[in-house]
């Protein structure tokens, strides 16, 4: 049974830090991409950060050389952020995706989410 966890969301003033953290369960997340997206209130959802299975990350261009993204052996993914700013303030998901070079699934997860409100 695949699951997302999330945790480390809080409240923070801007040009502060926080650190998201991702625990992951489910053998078949090897062959997925994880990574991280958030949203707003009457927004779409959009992508933060994703740790693809090959090459390197990729980032919003609204949090490059603020936001690392990481990922372990055991598939818990983590997001540093830096810098933070009031616009950071959304909700994050952590979402796994299936990499299409290694599974031919189609299914894609998403974890229930955590807040992150910058503010002073």
């Amino acid at each position: 049974q695949v699951q997302l966890v999330e945790s480390g969301g809080g409240l923070v003033q801007p040009g502060g830090s926080l650190r998201l953290s991702c625990a992951t369960s489910g053998s078949i997340l090897n062959l997925y991409d994880l990574g991280w997206w958030r949203q707003v209130p009457g927004k779409q959802r959009e992508m933060v950060a994703n740790a693809i299975r090959v090459g390197s990350p990729k980032y919003a261009d609204s949090v490059k050389g603020r936001f690392t993204i990481s990922r372990d052996i055991n598939n818990t993914v983590t997001l540093q952020m830096d810098s933070l700013r009031f616009e950071d303030t959304a909700t994050y998901y952590c979402h796994a995706t299936p990499h299409p070079a290694f599974t031919w699934s189609k299914v894609e997860y998403w974890g229930r989410g955590t807040q992150v409100t910058v503010s002073s």
